[in-house]
C-alpha cells in the first residue's frame, strides 16, 4: 500500500496537515519492549514547528498519545497506534491556493492523479505527515539501541554552499543538539543560521544536505539484488518531503578515484574482519560489512516563497500566486529527526529479517 513502509517492522501513516490530527500504526514491533509516550516525545519535539527562529512559527505541541499495542508500559506484540492532534490550524491562509497551483508543490500532480486535492496546507503532501514516521522511528531507534547496540544519528552537513567539517565516526548527539540548526560544527552553524535568517527576511528559502550515520551495525544486514540495504535507505530518504538526492559512502565523489584508490582493503583486528577505509559507507553488495554506515540526503529549498510567481489555476489559465501562511525558510533543522527516523525504520526491519532468517 502506498501509505505503508517496511516488511517485518511495518508502519502505516495517516492524516492531513489541517485535519483533526496525524498518526501512525506500527505493526511487527517485538513484545515486552518497555514503551511509553516519554520514549517518543523527545524526537517529536525535535521535529515540531515553532521551536526556533529559523523554522515555521506554527505553534503545535505535537503531544503523542499511544492508543493501542501496550499494556502496563510494555509492548504487546500487537499493532501500536499513535496519534497527534492538530491544534494551530489556519486553513483560511490557503484560500487562494484552492484555485491556484503552487509552483513546485504537489498541487497539480495530485489533481492529475486523483482529480481533486486537499488545498489546506497541502493536506497529505505536507511535511506534517512525517510526525507518524518520527514517532515510529523513535520506537525503531529504541529497539536498535537496546537489542542490537546500534546508534542512529543525523545532522546538518551543508546549507547551500556552507559545508561543515564533521567526522561521522566521532560526532555526538549533544554536539548536534547544541544549536538550532543542528550542525555539530559550531563555527559553521553560526554562519548557517545567519544565512537562513537572511533568507527568511528576504521571503526566500534555501536547501542543503543532511548526513546520517549508523554505528554498531553488525555485518550481514541487508539482502542481495532488490532489497539491498542501501537501496532501501535510498527509497526511505527519497520518500521524505523536499528530498532530491541520495549518496552513500564516497558517493558521487568516488568517481574521481581509481579502483585501487577506492577499494576498502580488509584486515583482521581483535578477531574481526575490518576495513582500512570506509568508502563503501558500511555496505558492500547490499549487505552491511560491520563498519559505520553513513550517507547524505539533499533537500531542495522550500517551494513556498513570499514573492509573486507565475502559475496556472484550476481552470488551466495562466495567473500568478504569492506565498502566504507559515513556512520554514529551510527544512534542514526539522528534517534531521525525520532522516534519523527513516534510517532506523530501515535498519530495524533488516535486523528483524536477519534474525528471522539466520537466528
Amino acid at each position: 500500500m502506498a501509505n505503508s513502509f517496511g516488511h517485518l517492522f511495518r508502519i502505516t501513516t495517516w492524516g492531513e496537515s489541517h485535519g483533526g490530527g496525524v498518526g501512525v500504526i506500527v505493526d511487527g514491533c517485538p513484545p515486552r519492549l518497555h514503551l511509553t509516550e516519554a520514549d517518543i516525545q523527545p524526537d517529536l519535539d525535535r521535529r515540531r514547528p515553532g521551536q526556533s527562529s529559523i523554522v515555521t512559527p506554527r505553534k503545535e505541541a505535537d503531544a503523542v498519545q499511544i492508543l493501542s499495542g501496550t499494556f502496563q508500559g510494555k509492548t504487546l506484540g500487537t499493532p501500536i497506534s499513535m496519534w497527534v492532534k492538530n491544534e494551530d490550524i489556519r486553513p483560511e491562509a490557503y484560500s487562494e491556493m484552492a484555485t491556484k497551483f503552487r509552483p513546485s508543490h504537489a498541487d497539480y500532480t495530485y489533481v492529475a492523479k486523483f482529480g481533486l486535492r486537499n488545498w489546506q496546507g497541502g493536506g497529505r503532501t505536507s511535511a506534517r505527515e512525517t510526525i507518524g514516521r518520527v514517532a515510529a522511528g523513535a520506537i525503531a531507534k529504541k529497539i536498535l539501541r537496546e537489542q542490537f547496540g546500534v546508534e542512529v544519528l543525523a545532522y546538518v552537513k551543508q546549507v547551500q554552499k556552507l559545508e561543515a567539517a564533521v567526522d561521522p565516526e566521532k560526532v555526538k548527539f549533544k554536539e548536534i543538539e547544541a544549536n538550532i540548526v543542528r550542525c555539530p560544527d559550531a563555527a559553521m552553524a553560526v554562519k548557517m543560521i545567519r544565512l537562513i535568517e537572511k533568507m527568511r527576511r528576504a521571503g526566500d528559502s534555501v536547501g542543503g544536505i543532511i548526513e546520517s550515520v549508523a554505528r554498531g551495525v553488525p555485518p550481514g544486514w541487508g539482502e542481495p539484488v532488490f532489497d539491498r540495504l542501501e537501496a532501501d535507505l535510498a527509497k526511505a530518504m527519497l520518500s521524505l518531503p523536499a528530498s532530491k538526492g541520495f549518496d552513500i559512502g564516497s558517493g558521487f565523489g568516488g568517481i574521481t578515484l581509481t579502483g585501487r584508490e577506492h577499494n576498502d582493503l580488509f584486515r583482521m583486528k581483535a578477531g574481526k574482519v575490518r576495513t582500512l577505509t570506509n568508502r563503501s559507507g558500511g555496505i558492500q553488495g547490499g549487505i552491511s560489512n560491520g563498519e559505520t554506515i553513513y550517507f547524505r540526503v539533499a533537500f531542495k529549498p522550500v517551494a513556498t516563497v513570499m514573492h509573486e510567481q507565475q502559475t496556472v489555476d484550476a481552470a488551466f489559465q495562466n495567473t500568478t500566486l504569492k506565498g502566504r501562511g507559515r513556512h520554514d525558510p529551510c527544512v534542514l533543522p526539522r528534517a534531521v529527526p525525520m532522516v534519523e527516523a527513516m534510517s532506523a525504520l530501515v535498519l530495524v526491519d533488516h535486523a528483524l529479517r536477519q534474525k528471522a532468517q539466520c537466528g
